[in-house]
């Protein structure tokens, strides 16, 4: 301590404001150095990495620095405007803490979504839901969080229209790997227009809970989402699944909540675990609905890793949530044990138990037909459960594809079954 106040001492004027000047307006001190924008004519930077790398940290830092040494108007879009308002704003590693730390007075205008600098540079906060809403702009840059998740691929073809100010306008993209056609086409560039930079959960585990590092690397180390959600991996289909990649990228597939047409039917489908604890399989718990058209929506996906108390809460609480018509449950492990545990929860809730007569191909290509067909569409993104569709293979090894077999037996229920039997699936009693 003694040596380091002598060096202060020592310092001049000029050298004490060079290092106020690096310490409370430069840029963020334990920055990484493929944190930091790269050199380059690149028009797009790709932050393609695992969860908790930094992707909010280094987008607000750049966005910031950009407004501060090159005044104009900049983009901040999200998957909603609540991921952008709570996250990237208002977020521990958002732009306000980073504002707030480099001493730059600002007004942020909560109601507006926009934040105004002294310098005259403006900040446009928004969703990816609303695209339209571009039209009209002309942003210097902007940055684009978790692009992967984006509802409406248009919303990056009009905010790409209105980044057309300054000798280089250019966009920063942060976002968790997802094999959308958008990021595809991204990281499929040699054009030299997008520079991607790759990194892997760990690279930051200074500033991570080595609990949850722990964690993480013991239920997902070596797994297909793990490759995906922590080491950062695009991971494309698997050969022999039967749904593809490209069926989620497809125009009407995916819709918000608030564009789900009235139901006339929803039921929630159950697959048990296996066994119960700290080790057990997952209960596959999916939540689907029928419109007056035939077409059918998977509302939610609660699989959850429980006690059998706990994932019949979570079940009765997804029909009650949603306004379901009865749970459907597979019982070929559980047998009455499955409705005796749901009505612990409720003694009322409308129940149909089934058993599997034969294998999982079976039952899954049907559903698989539906998704074919343009009939199935998700609503919002519905990450860990479409992974397991893409990559579960019928013949393949591997464990139950626990969400999989939720999301059949609903579909099933639905849209499938006739007069309650069909080929592969016995349905063995309604109680209400």
């Amino acid at each position: 301590m003694t040596d380091t106040l002598e060096l202060v001492r020592t310092l001049s004027d000029t050298e004490w404001a060079e290092l106020a000047g690096r310490l409370l307006t430069g840029w963020f001190p334990r920055g990484r150095d493929t944190q930091r924008r790269p050199a380059g004519d690149w028009s797009v930077w790709l932050i393609l990495t695992g969860r908790g790398w930094g992707k909010t940290r280094t987008g607000s830092e750049d966005l910031v620095d950009a407004a501060i040494t090159q005044p104009g108007d900049y983009a901040v879009v999200a998957p909603t405007f609540g991921d952008a308002r709570d996250v990237c704003v208002e977020g521990p590693s958002g732009i306000i803490s980073v504002l707030n730390r480099r001493c730059v007075a600002h007004n942020w205008n909560r109601s507006l979504g926009e934040i105004a600098l002294a310098n005259g540079s403006r900040i446009k906060v928004g969703s990816a839901d609303e695209p339209d809403r571009w039209r009209g702009w002309n942003f210097r840059g902007g940055w684009c969080d978790e692009l992967g998740a984006w509802r409406r691929p248009d919303a990056w073809t009009q905010l790409r229209l209105a980044t057309r100010i300054g000798d280089r306008p250019r966009l920063v993209v942060t976002t968790t790997p997802r094999p959308t056609t958008l990021l595809k086409d991204l990281v499929g560039r040699t054009d030299g227009s997008v520079y991607v930079t790759r990194g892997a959960t760990w690279e930051n585990e200074a500033n991570l809970s080595p609990a949850a590092l722990d964690e993480l690397r013991t239920r997902y180390g070596g797994t297909r989402i793990g490759r995906q959600e922590l080491e950062g991996e695009l991971l494309l289909d698997t050969p022999g699944a039967l749904w593809s990649l490209a069926q989620f990228d497809t125009p009407g597939f995916r819709a918000a909540e608030a564009d789900v047409p009235d139901l006339v039917r929803v039921v929630t489908a159950v697959d048990p675990a296996v066994t119960s604890g700290e080790e057990s399989d997952s209960t596959g718990i999916v939540t689907v609905g029928i419109d007056h058209a035939g077409d059918l929506w998977v509302l939610a996906d609660d699989t959850c890793r429980l006690s059998p108390e706990g994932w019949a809460s979570t079940a009765v609480g997804a029909l009650d949530t949603w306004g379901g018509d009865r749970i459907v449950a597979e019982v070929n492990n559980g047998g009455d044990l499955v409705e005796s545990v749901l009505r612990a929860v409720d003694r009322s809730v409308p129940y149909r138990k089934v058993h599997a007569s034969r294998g999982k191909r079976v039952r899954a290509e049907p559903v698989a037909a539906l998704y074919e067909q343009g009939r199935v569409h998700h609503v919002g993104v519905l990450s860990e459960l479409e992974e397991q569709m893409c990559s579960w293979a019928p013949d393949g090894l591997g464990g139950s594809p626990d969400r999989v077999d939720a999301l059949v037996w609903a579909v099933t229920d639905l849209a499938v079954r006739k007069s309650g039997r069909r080929r592969g699936v016995v349905a063995t009693g309604v109680a209400a």
